[in-house]
């Protein structure tokens, strides 16, 4: 499936290889879900050659989290794959996702790849939460900064393909100009049926007592999709605001603006920490 949008950092990284000026790493930031990833491999392929099977080659090093950790065995066994020639591109590639979830070992370790840059090695950091990284971190990296698409191309695109006018809007509604939620939705139809139950259960639990309310938190931290609905809330309560914002009631977007808030402060806790999830889901439920 192509990438939807992010043309002016794609062109900026055609160039780089066009003029020969490849930087030794580079830091995709910006919220999940915008394509960082799907960009980094396109770059990937450009600078490799289109004959090269990306998946197959010993010449790109993927690194993603493990039990929501990067740990330093993982960053260690890099630095050595790094360290050997490369086997038939180049350069060897590598791309660290979700960087942010490096553990402070593994960040220290990281660090010694950045001031002592091998020749012929290429990195590429993924994370929505950079200011999570160490700051010597940031200051080695040119950072490229990703953001949500408009809400128009994400219509033309879903129009090109054929999306029901209806199913269109409701997935604007969620997408929030993401990208990769848009594309959950072409893998799987059933999302948007997923989406309604969410949001019917949650618009419950609003009238709720706050004892159903800590027993629905309950039921939540045993979820494997807990991070799905937690985004499924942030935009439906996103898409209530701009609606209430036209009524100017006060009072209503003050109540609103603090669910959001604490749904991303959720959100980032329950991504980035081993934190007690059914603590920080009834924390959460005294907003609502």
């Amino acid at each position: 499936m192509e990438i939807i949008g992010h043309q002016r950092q794609r062109q900026f990284l055609r160039k780089s290889v066009e003029f020969g000026k490849i930087s030794h790493a580079y830091l995709f930031s910006g919220p999940e879900k915008l394509g960082k990833k799907r960009v980094a491999l396109e770059w990937t392929q450009l600078l490799f050659g289109k004959n090269f099977q990306l998946k197959q080659s010993p010449d790109l090093i993927l690194i993603e989290p493990e039990e929501k950790e990067i740990k330093i065995s993982q960053i260690r066994d890099l630095i050595w794959k790094l360290s050997l020639k490369p086997y038939s591109a180049h350069l060897k590639m590598a791309i660290i996702d979700q960087c942010h979830l490096m553990n402070i070992e593994a960040q220290n370790c990281f660090l010694k790849t950045l001031e002592e840059p091998k020749d012929n090695t290429c990195l590429i950091l993924i994370t929505e939460y950079p200011e999570t990284l160490l700051p010597t971190i940031l200051s080695r990296c040119q950072i490229i900064k990703f953001f949500p698409m408009p809400q128009k191309k994400i219509e033309d695109y879903l129009k090109k393909e054929g999306i029901e006018k209806e199913k269109i809007q409701d997935i604007l509604r969620d997408s929030l100009g993401r990208p990769g939620r848009v594309i959950d939705y072409f893998l799987n139809s059933e999302k948007l049926d997923n989406r309604q139950n969410i949001i019917k259960i949650i618009n419950k639990i609003l009238n709720s007592d706050l004892a159903i309310k800590f027993q629905y938190a309950k039921e939540l931290s045993q979820k494997n999709n807990l991070k799905e609905i937690l985004e499924t809330w942030l935009s439906y309560f996103r898409n209530i605001l701009l609606e209430e914002l036209n009524q100017q009631n006060s009072d209503s977007l003050t109540k609103l603006k603090k669910i959001i808030e604490k749904i991303q402060e959720t959100n980032f806790l329950i991504s980035t920490t081993n934190i007690n999830q059914r603590l920080t889901l009834e924390i959460l439920m005294l907003e609502f």
